[in-house]
């Protein structure tokens, strides 16, 4: 078991990742708006070149997401998807899994009440 961890974005953001045996884990804290989003797209986006991309991300910690952060989390879905990987969210709730609801990311992104969840399906 290989762990990198790496934290990304400052003020309202911040994106700690962490790679562990060919998964990403992304743990997401604060708001995700047009200003912030950078920092989770440049996360869930990095990576090697030609990789397989499996990626959960932990938004159990964000209060608030707009359509930034949805566009964001639908690029890399269909990016990982794409390149036979896949991409998991876990821990989404109140405002954040409202807003996923409305748009219906929840039917198409799996989300999970866990990161441990996410890791295990």
């Amino acid at each position: 078991m290989t762990e990198n961890q790496e934290a990304v974005g400052r003020g309202r953001l911040s994106v700690v990742r962490t790679d562990t045996d060919g998964i990403t884990v992304l743990s997401v804290h604060g708001e995700i708006d047009y200003q912030t989003v950078g920092a989770l797209t440049r996360a869930m986006s990095s990576g090697d070149a030609g990789s397989v991309h499996r990626v959960v991300v932990d938004l159990s910690q964000v209060t608030f997401m707009d359509s930034s952060g949805v566009n964001a989390l639908i690029l890399s879905y269909q990016a990982a998807t794409a390149g036979r990987g896949w991409l998991r969210l876990a821990g989404v709730r109140g405002a954040v899994l409202r807003t996923l609801q409305l748009v219906g990311i929840d039917s198409v992104i799996p989300c999970r009440p866990t990161v441990r969840d996410a890791l295990v399906e």
